[in-house]
């Protein structure tokens, strides 16, 4: 049932929000350049990882040596206003439609975060990744890394479908205020470098 939901709901909102896909990706190709899609290998369900689509929103500069610079320098009025309003998530309808995501579950980190968990952090990973998720309404990025996990673990123990169609309201509100995009001094979340405590 919940794939079925699922699949319905991405493809509905990709008919819908075709000519939002369209004006997104004119405006990336224009302000910032190519590419246009950001694509970035993820942990899926069981940590099998899989190809992550998002509108990009940084810019390449580096510095002398030829590293990135900070995501803070990179990320551009016009990348913040994406991702304020979570624009820069709308192509992960595709992952959707694909099988890598579900529209709700914990959200799909780095792979360099894997050796890290806890055995139980690492029970986020028995449920399919989702667009959004518990953690995402629960304070997304003003939480810490332990709270969000303790969150994601919750939701694989009592997910249900009521549970994920209060998440996805809950969620177009939070969008709609823009709330918990940032963290303390950082544009989006800190790394996570392994739990204090184990």
């Amino acid at each position: 049932m919940k794939r079925l939901f699922d699949l319905l709901v991405a493809l509905t909102l990709l008919v819908l929000l075709a000519g939002v896909f369209v004006a997104v990706a004119v405006l990336v190709r224009w302000k910032l350049g190519s590419p246009v899609i950001f694509r970035q290998q993820r942990p899926g369900l069981h940590g099998k990882p899989f190809d992550l689509y998002k509108f990009r929103t940084m810019t390449d500069a580096v510095d002398a040596q030829g590293n990135p610079l900070p995501d803070s320098v990179r990320l551009t009025p016009f990348g913040q206003f994406l991702r304020k309003y979570s624009l820069d998530e709308l192509l992960q309808l595709l992952n959707v439609i694909k099988g890598d995501l579900s529209l709700v579950g914990p959200r799909p980190l780095l792979m360099e975060y894997l050796p890290l968990y806890t055995e139980e952090q690492a029970k986020r990973h028995q449920v399919r990744p989702g667009v959004t998720g518990w953690a995402q309404i629960n304070g997304r990025n003003e939480i810490s890394w332990e709270e969000k996990f303790k969150l994601d673990v919750w939701y694989t123990e009592n997910q249900s479908f009521a549970l994920d169609l209060k998440i996805l309201a809950l969620t177009f509100a939070k969008v709609l205020r823009s709330e918990g995009i940032s963290h303390a001094n950082h544009v989006t979340m800190e790394r996570f470098s392994g739990s204090k405590s184990v």
